[in-house]
């Protein structure tokens, strides 16, 4: 979809399946992502859609037991993930992608002091590399991640545990810990969601900053379009594990073509007193029993007969701007 110039991520018809007691779930129904070097990349769309799932994919920390993929690459400079040994995925874990998860209280152990744990990032991360590692060296490169989220007193912090901080103080440690080491593309899972409003933006202009300074690629999820817009350079919308839309972020709201980012859109409360925002009917389909053709057609005013007979691909309506919807085509 995109030019392979400086491509870093580029995810091709991934399917993911998950195992139930009826079945399978069908969850990522040919997802197609493409991230380049130092871009920022948003995916947006409903809960339930598939956006944590397709980011699981890329570090592969699926349940095993209970999660298959049936069909799809994701294609690291150059090498699929898919068919990398353990070996590879501990070093693309460690040393070239960090993820950042919605809820900062389960991501840290409440037993160990964050000073232990972001220390045995920086100690893995050097292992990689170098036989020996010296303590003086990991202590100073974490306490320069932690100034550089705006930690007050970083040394005190290293002896903090996470039940002694404040839900964006943990979240300030979670970001701390994914940049204490260089990497090429961070991943943040709704980093701002278990946070209230001003802590949530206080986090989201930190990460942009971050992004900004270290020349880092990031792939933000949220259920924000307007946060998107802000952050991001692109964004891909998700519904029910197919991507429906995707185009420069000011393309994106100035030119909105997909049925479902149009509802999204329409779904925003208007501030000025408009009343009460549209919405889109209906609710995300059954992923045991998914519908025929295109899977937001149950809910689409505009569905006609051939949506439900075959899912439309993603065309180029103009530059960088794809929409996999029959009626853009015509």
């Amino acid at each position: 979809m995109n030019s392979r110039e400086s491509v870093l991520l580029d995810i091709k018809d991934l399917h993911v399946w998950y195992k139930v007691y009826g079945g399978y779930l069908k969850v990522l129904n040919g997802v197609y992502l493409t991230v380049r070097e130092g871009e920022r990349v948003g995916l947006v769309g409903e809960a339930g859609c598939g956006k944590t799932t397709t980011m699981k994919s890329i570090l592969q920390i699926l349940p095993p037991k209970d999660s298959k993929i049936p069909k799809g690459e994701i294609i690291y400079k150059g090498k699929d993930v898919l068919k990398m040994n353990f070996g590879e995925l501990q070093k693309l874990r460690s040393k070239e992608i960090a993820m950042i998860f919605q809820d900062p209280t389960a991501a840290l152990n409440p037993v160990f002091t964050i000073g232990v744990q972001i220390s045995d990032v920086i100690k893995y991360s050097i292992a990689i590399e170098e036989r020996k590692v010296h303590k003086e060296k990991v202590r100073t490169q974490a306490i320069k991640a932690l100034k550089e989220v705006y930690l007050p007193d970083p040394q005190r912090m290293l002896v903090n545990y996470p039940l002694q901080l404040s839900g964006g103080m943990r979240q300030r440690v979670c970001i701390a810990m994914s940049i204490s080491s260089p990497r090429n593309l961070l991943i943040a899972d709704e980093p701002g969601t278990s946070l209230d409003v001003t802590i949530q933006d206080q986090i989201l202009r930190l990460l942009k900053e971050i992004v900004e300074k270290h020349g880092t690629s990031i792939i933000l999820i949220t259920h924000s379009l307007g946060v998107a817009r802000e952050i991001t350079d692109r964004i891909y919308v998700m519904y029910a594990g197919t991507i429906v839309e995707t185009a420069p972020a000011k393309e994106l709201f100035k030119n909105p073509e997909h049925p479902y980012t149009r509802g999204l859109l329409a779904s925003v409360p208007e501030i000025s007193g408009g009343g009460i925002a549209r919405g889109i009917p209906g609710r995300i389909p059954d992923y045991l029993n998914p519908p025929s053709g295109c899977r937001f057609q149950p809910r689409c005013e505009y569905a006609t007969p051939s949506c439900q007979e075959k899912p439309p691909q993603l065309f180029e309506i103009d530059k960088d701007h794809f929409v996999a919807c029959y009626l853009a085509q015509r």
